[in-house]
Parts: C-alpha cells; sequence; structure tokens
C-alpha cells in the first residue's frame, strides 16, 4: 500500500511541476504565436525579451520596497511589462517593419537571430548589469499551500499556475470578443481586405508586438519567481523551448500555443521525474520531430496547400 501511495504522489508531484513548466512555456509560446499570426515572422528575439523582463524586475524590486516595503514585490512585474513592450515595439519599428517593405522572409528571419544576439550583448555590455549572473529577491512565499501524500504544493507553483491560466483565458477571450482582437484575426487572414474595412494594419501590428512582449514580461515573473538565477542568456534556452510549444501546438493559433506550452512542459517533467533530467531537453525535441512527421501543422493546425 505505501509503495502504491508512493507512486501516486511521485506522479501528481511530476503533474504539478509539469503544469507550472507547461504554463511559463505557454505564455512565451502566446508571444511567438501572435507575431508569426500576424506578419508570418518567426521572432526569434522573444525569449530576449524575457530577459529583459527579468532585469527590469531585478532592479525594479529594490526601488519599489525603497519607497514603500510594504508594497507587494510581484507589482513590479506592471514595470516590466511597460519596459518589455516598449522593447517589443521598438524592436518592430526600428528593425522588422524596413526590412518587411524591403526584404524577404530570410531576411526578416535573419534580422530576427541579428536582434536575438543584439539584445544579450547590449545587456551584457551595461554596467549594472554585466555578463555575470545575479540573483532575483523571492517574489512569492515560499510556504507550502498544500502537503498532502508526500506532495507539496508551494505559493509559487500554485500562483504560476493560476496566473498563467488567467492569463491564456484573457487573452483566447480579449482576441475573439473585443473589437482590437477581431482586428488582429483579420490582419492574420488577409492585410489587403483589411485595409478596405479601414483596419490600421501598422497599428494593430504595433498593438500585437506589445501585448506579446508585455506577455514576456509576465512570463518573467512566472520563471524567474521559481529559478532565482537570471543571465542575460536566460530566455535563448527558454524562448527555444517556447517555439517548440508554438509550433507543436501549430504556430499562429492561441490556443494550439496553450496546449503545447503543456504539453512540452509536462514532457519535460515526467522524462525528469521517471527517466533521466539529462534527457528531458532531448524527449522534448523528439516529441516535436515525431507530431511534425505525423501532423507537419501541429497539433490544432490545419494542412493547407500551397498555391503554386
Amino acid at each position: 500500500m505505501s509503495g502504491s501511495l508512493q507512486t501516486l504522489s511521485d506522479f501528481l508531484q511530476c503533474l504539478i511541476v509539469g503544469l507550472r513548466l507547461g504554463s511559463v512555456y505557454a505564455l512565451v509560446a502566446l508571444g511567438y504565436t501572435m507575431v508569426y499570426g500576424i506578419i508570418r515572422l518567426i521572432n526569434f528575439a522573444h525569449g530576449d525579451f524575457i530577459m529583459v523582463g527579468g532585469y527590469t524586475l531585478f532592479f525594479t524590486i529594490p526601488a519599489m520596497l525603497a519607497v514603500n516595503d510594504k508594497l507587494p514585490i510581484w507589482l513590479a512585474v506592471i514595470v516590466a511589462i511597460a519596459v518589455c513592450a516598449l522593447v517589443g515595439v521598438t524592436v518592430e519599428l526600428v528593425a522588422y517593419r524596413p526590412v518587411r517593405k524591403k526584404g524577404t522572409n530570410m531576411t526578416a528571419l535573419i534580422t530576427a537571430i541579428a536582434m536575438s544576439l543584439f539584445l544579450e550583448n547590449l545587456a551584457q555590455a551595461i554596467p549594472a548589469i554585466g555578463p555575470n549572473y545575479k540573483i532575483m529577491r523571492r517574489m512569492f512565499s515560499n510556504k507550502a499551500v498544500l502537503n498532502f501524500l508526500n506532495i507539496s504544493l508551494d505559493w509559487t507553483t500554485l500562483l504560476t499556475i493560476l496566473i498563467g491560466a488567467s492569463v491564456m483565458i484573457g487573452l483566447q477571450l480579449f482576441v475573439k470578443k473585443t473589437k482590437l482582437g477581431r482586428a488582429m484575426r483579420a490582419v492574420s487572414e488577409d492585410k489587403q481586405a483589411s485595409v478596405l474595412v479601414g483596419i490600421n494594419v501598422n497599428r494593430t501590428i504595433i498593438i500585437t508586438f506589445a501585448i506579446g512582449s508585455g506577455l514576456a514580461a509576465v512570463a518573467a515573473l512566472m520563471y524567474f519567481a521559481q529559478y532565482s538565477t537570471i543571465m542575460t542568456t536566460s530566455g535563448t534556452m527558454l524562448g527555444l523551448k517556447a517555439f517548440v510549444a508554438a509550433v507543436l501546438g501549430g504556430i499562429g493559433i492561441i490556443p494550439g500555443a496553450m496546449l503545447g506550452g503543456l504539453v512540452i512542459g509536462l514532457v519535460e517533467s515526467f522524462t525528469t521525474g521517471y527517466i533521466s533530467s539529462s534527457l528531458a531537453d532531448a524527449f522534448v525535441f523528439l516529441i516535436l520531430i515525431i507530431v511534425l512527421i505525423i501532423k507537419p501543422a501541429g497539433i490544432l493546425g490545419k494542412n493547407v496547400g500551397e498555391k503554386v
């Protein structure tokens, strides 16, 4: 009986960890899929927006506590959202828009990779940041909410899952129910037709970048609340896994990004718990390869014949 309870507790613990990781991956994947859905660009700099959000939190929290030490630390995410949105819009205006007008899909992709490297190296060149890692102040209580059958659920994990679920549901409702959300879907379907019905395409693209980049700041809050070490390359692997999640679920599809993120998080957690932590990343990419062989458009994607 004790062996069965231990097996059940191990399973549930892996499930909780997988949902926590998956919530973070899903939020980051939403940033990829929103931009791709609008302008068909894979924004490889998106992972570095998480790094920007992390460092904004790192510097904002002490300043906020110096003003009022009774303020909740997580309120610093408001500043992080604003900074990440500003960085995302700036990258769109300075780098991506000129390339979209005069370049090709390949030059846009190369520009996205270049912007990722630029942001990382720019951060390292800032004296207050530098190349060395920093330790983030704890943002949520480490006190256990649930401790049953050897299952430990702390406030950080619970809030990560709840915040992730709330943001994902809110974004889906925003895109489906609001006028701006309908404009985003219209631009995604046909930019020229959107112009004819009075939609400002450039404004819609800028807002999409701002929202996607702001989501990166929320993901940074959730991620660095659990893993307190932050470096200029912190967003690289996280961004790559989130990109895998977006492709897995069906890039350009918001529910697909959510589903892909949760699947990647669960695969990573159960691989770490039952096989080996050193194979977790390998299994993540293996699952992607298998799914794309079976269904190239992703789990929720639809295969569309290419026009010739």
